[in-house]
């Protein structure tokens, strides 16, 4: 995995080796990361050390993360029959992943984790929306309970009292 080689060599050698086993040349990852091609050469080259931004450009071109899935944050009991689920929509497939979660601090970390690992957009309750919104890039649904769950509750409830 390039990523993790990168630290463990030369950064040149380290991607003179990933372009190799992808059959990827200097100028079709200058391209696809958006680098200048002579960027590209200098670092296969050894001349020069990449900046940090980069490198996330680089190992997110040869390293594509999965952005095919739908983050749902919610209590463990309601994910267990979604989670690694794939649902299809308008004809495109989309895998939902489930981030359990107890507490609002857990919540929000989780909705955090979720778009840093690629979530195309993330399902969660109302009370927590408009906060999550605030802080990611991707949209935002909330999980809005049915009426005959809410009686169930009420219910539940009044046979407690």
């Amino acid at each position: 995995m390039f990523s993790r080689k990168i630290f463990e060599t030369e950064f040149s050698e380290a991607l003179q080796d990933e372009l190799a086993r992808q059959d990827m040349t200097a100028r079709e990852l200058a391209d696809r990361a958006g680098i200048p091609p002579a960027t590209i050469y200098k670092l296969t080259s050894g001349r020069t050390d990449p900046r940090l931004s980069t490198v996330r450009k680089i190992v997110n071109t040869l390293e594509p993360r999965e952005k095919s899935f739908i983050a749902v944050i919610a209590a463990r009991f309601l994910l267990d029959e979604l989670d690694n689920r794939d649902i299809m929509v308008d004809g495109r497939k989309y895998r939902i992943r489930g981030y359990s979660a107890d507490s609002l601090d857990e919540c929000i970390i989780a909705a955090v984790r979720a778009e840093k690992e690629g979530a195309l957009g993330i399902i969660c309750a109302p009370i927590l929306a408009p906060i999550v919104e605030r802080i990611v890039d991707c949209p935002v649904a909330i999980i809005k309970p049915h009426q005959k769950t809410l009686m169930e509750a009420i219910e539940t409830v009044a046979k407690r009292v």
